[in-house]
């Protein structure tokens, strides 16, 4: 009998994270959304529940400083820089129009303060200090900008500014803005709360001008991020995000995005009418726990009998409200399962479906690593496997 034996099942997603419960039939309908273009993402499920337009290309106005914070955030965390490090103020800076932290030539500012400035205030001269203070110049900012766009996969979005004025060229998509905020959650955990700040101020600078433009951290207390953004040609935007603990669920976090709103209140409006209905129109289901095993199979060849295969994030999918009983389950896999296996290795797949109908194929890996075994042990499997 022949070694090769195939796949149990193969169901290829290249992106099940991001595929839209909206294709399904049973999906509830979204709400009308008063915007140029909307996408709502289960953060926990890893799922889009809505979208509109998510793939045209806008400009983004101050969402830019979204990417603006992940470089920053980044060189925080490789030590190119400190919070407590102050930056000068350039004139290019002080003189910045639109959004401003009021900074000024004399000041040495230090950059989380500069942080601050950028996320509460949307200050443009607080983004251009950043920017030169960490690479020397607007345009080296950019250039790393732009690459790091291409490291997260933004393929449709290209950077022109670290502040977001417009400029021709400079776009993205309400899709390419979900997988930039999404990463900003993951990759700084220990920096995203400066996006819950409702007011902050630097000294000497005006008193009118401390408070958070995101009207949502005001309004709702599981908003806990993340950016506004407003020009002319862009309109009034909104990237959004909240958890709330639910049945099953603790922290179950959505992603809002909406773009090219009527005015600063209207995105807010928006926003929470796209939140509210996500976390009610759909129920999230933990099908797993981080590191939990799926499926323990028999692992041929190896110094291990058994590999553990699942997630270490938990497994959570949103489903229809009230529909949670008619969830099913296969796991799909190589057989045989040969030895080695490295940790993390992705080895099959477990399929969700909503009754018949398929909703996501979910992305296995070993858990643990499996060692191959001797010679002999190997020589016996492989005899085994032969009469099998």
């Amino acid at each position: 009998m022949s070694l090769n034996k195939t796949w149990c099942v193969v169901w290829a997603c290249l992106a099940w994270w991001m595929m839209p419960l909206a294709s399904h039939a049973q999906a509830p309908q979204p709400p009308e959304v008063a915007a140029r273009a909307y996408l709502l993402v289960d953060v926990s499920a890893q799922q889009v529940l809505a979208e509109s337009q998510a793939d045209t290309p806008v400009e983004p106005a101050s969402l830019t400083k979204l990417m603006t914070a992940y470089v920053v955030f980044d060189a925080l965390r490789s030590k190119k820089i400190t919070l407590q490090q102050t930056f000068p103020v350039s004139p290019r800076a002080w003189k910045m129009p639109g959004s401003r932290m009021f900074i000024d030539p004399k000041m040495q500012v230090p950059v989380e303060d500069l942080i601050k400035g950028m996320i509460v205030q949307s200050g443009n001269d607080a983004t251009v200090a950043l920017a030169e203070g960490l690479a020397g110049s607007v345009e080296r900012f950019v250039q790393l900008m732009n690459d790091q766009a291409k490291i997260l996969g933004l393929t449709a979005t290209a950077y022109k500014n670290p502040e977001g004025l417009t400029e021709p060229g400079h776009t993205t998509t309400a899709r390419d803005l979900a997988t930039l905020a999404q990463r900003l959650l993951r990759d700084f955990p220990d920096y995203v709360s400066y996006y819950a700040l409702k007011k902050y101020r630097y000294p000497g600078t005006p008193a009118a001008n401390d408070t958070n433009r995101n009207l949502l951290l005001f309004r709702d207390p599981s908003v806990d991020g993340l950016k506004t953004g407003h020009t002319q040609a862009a309109g009034y935007c909104l990237v959004a995000t909240a958890q709330r603990d639910v049945a099953g669920l603790k922290g179950r976090r959505l992603l809002s995005i909406v773009l090219g709103a009527a005015s600063e209140n209207a995105r807010a409006v928006e926003s929470q009418k796209l939140l509210n209905w996500g976390y009610t129109a759909f129920d999230a289901v933990k099908l797993f726990d981080g590191g939990q095993a799926v499926v323990t199979p028999t692992v041929w060849k190896g110094r291990s009998a058994t590999a553990s295969l699942g997630r270490v994030q938990p497994i959570v999918v949103a489903v229809p409200a009230g529909q949670a009983a008619r969830i099913k389950t296969e796991v799909a896999r190589p057989d045989p399962l040969v030895a080695p296996l490295k940790q993390g290795q992705e080895v099959g797949s477990l399929k969700v479906s909503l009754g018949d109908q398929p909703m996501l194929s979910i992305p296995l890996v070993s858990l643990t690593a499996v060692d191959e075994s001797g010679v002999l042990g190997r020589a016996w499997d492989a005899i085994r496997l032969w009469i099998k």
